[in-house]
């Protein structure tokens, strides 16, 4: 009998605990579905008005009442985006192929090689990555248009740029190498392979995360630069990228008036690529994350 007593109120427990985890739950997954819809509602705003076609200047109302794809067409015939757009992505694609390969190789440097000034030199880097890059903005245009690369030039001068400070952000990257066990270096190294060889063609084939992570967070950093951008390239629409002309559409009230469909249109535009890439590798992009966040 007493077994019998013990055992109800185990389940009355069991019952309470797991209603009480219902609850929760369900809390937590309102409350996710709330932000998630008002984190959703610009994006669900551009779009349709980028479908809108009755006027072109900002409106009352939400939900077109003519659609179809005239600021689309009017995007890439009327305006120069077709040639921001292949500015931002040539940026982008070269910046993130570099910045990919220098951080990887500094990351597995600090990760497996004890040389001396090697703990001064990663909290001199950690140090100097905690000041605002805006402060080296009037310095670097002035290199920058000493060597000719601004205005219309300033896609190589962007480049060089993004790429000349990767070597920093080698914080997750290093985390990841960090769990990646070192006998494996130990065994190609004593088969004869090279330091090279070893990241090339031992640990980066096993490090697929880590290698996503770090071309997705060095291919969106270009792609959405507005500030460093339209300063280098403030003149010339020949050397914008796609956020500095599209900003370059509404700068003045009378653009604003003609323009602002078209603008959510490139916005429109230039959000898929980045969306594509999240859908098709997000898997990857988180495990490099949680695979890169320990202790290194």
């Amino acid at each position: 009998m007493a077994d019998f007593n013990e055992s109800n109120v185990q389940e009355k427990r069991h019952a309470g605990m797991h209603a009480k985890k219902v609850v929760s739950n369900t809390i937590i997954y309102v409350i996710l579905v709330l932000m998630s819809i008002i984190w959703l509602i610009p994006f669900i705003f551009i779009v349709l008005q980028s479908f809108r076609c009755e006027s072109t200047s900002m409106t009352g109302y939400v939900f077109p009442q003519q659609w179809g794809f005239d600021n689309y067409v009017n995007l890439f015939s009327n305006t120069q985006f077709p040639r921001w757009f292949l500015n931002t992505f040539i940026i982008a694609v070269i910046t993130a192929a570099l910045q990919t390969i220098i951080v990887l190789c500094m990351s597995y440097t600090l990760s497996r090689l004890r040389f001396k000034g090697r703990k001064f030199l990663m909290n001199f880097m950690l140090i100097l990555g905690m000041f605002p890059g805006m402060l080296t903005m009037i310095i670097l245009y002035r290199v920058l248009a000493d060597l000719g690369l601004t205005q219309g030039n300033s896609i190589p001068g962007l480049i060089l740029v993004y790429v000349a400070s990767s070597g920093m952000g080698y914080y997750v990257s290093k985390g990841f190498f960090d769990t990646v066990p070192k006998s494996l270096d130990e065994a190609a190294r004593v088969d004869g392979a090279n330091r090279a060889q070893v990241l090339f063609k031992v640990i980066l084939p096993l490090s697929k995360p880590i290698v996503i992570y770090t071309l997705l967070t060095a291919f969106m950093g270009p792609w959405g630069d507005f500030v460093f951008a339209s300063y280098i390239a403030h003149a010339d629409p020949a050397g914008y990228n796609v956020a500095t002309g599209l900003q370059w559409l509404i700068s003045t009230p009378s653009f604003l008036s003609s323009n602002y469909t078209m603008f959510c249109a490139g916005g429109v535009v230039v959000a898929i690529p980045i969306t594509i890439l999240f859908m098709c590798l997000q898997k990857y992009y988180v495990e490099g994350v949680t695979g890169g966040a320990v202790k290194g």
